[in-house]
């Protein structure tokens, strides 16, 4: 990330702290108050970017993964088919790595 990309974040972050709208001049307000410079294009890009997100919401669930997917039995036997193909693909490279091992290589 650019030093105007995280200015523009870490203002976004003390707008939403302080409960207060993220828009792109309340966003150059922070960075002027901060004596940050970016270009001008940075505060209305974060300001669409984060219109309509919940923040917090958004900080407090980093991590945290989602329950198992739902589906049953239909979704299990298309997890094992991907399963197989996987499988299969990893073969067909191990053998082309063994192409590698023989001496065959492109800058030998």
């Amino acid at each position: 990330m650019s030093t105007s990309e995280l200015a523009c974040v870490y203002s976004a972050l003390i707008l939403q702290d302080d409960g207060v709208e993220i828009t792109a001049d309340k966003i150059s307000a922070v960075l002027n108050a901060a004596n940050v410079s970016v270009d001008s294009y940075w505060p209305g890009l974060f300001a669409k970017a984060l219109e309509g997100i919940d923040i917090k919401a958004l900080i407090s669930n980093v991590g945290v993964g989602s329950g198992p997917p739902a589906g049953g039995a239909a979704a299990g036997g298309a997890e094992e088919v991907k399963a197989e193909e996987k499988v299969e693909e990893k073969k067909e490279e191990s053998e082309e790595e063994s192409d590698d091992d023989m001496g065959f290589g492109l800058f030998d």
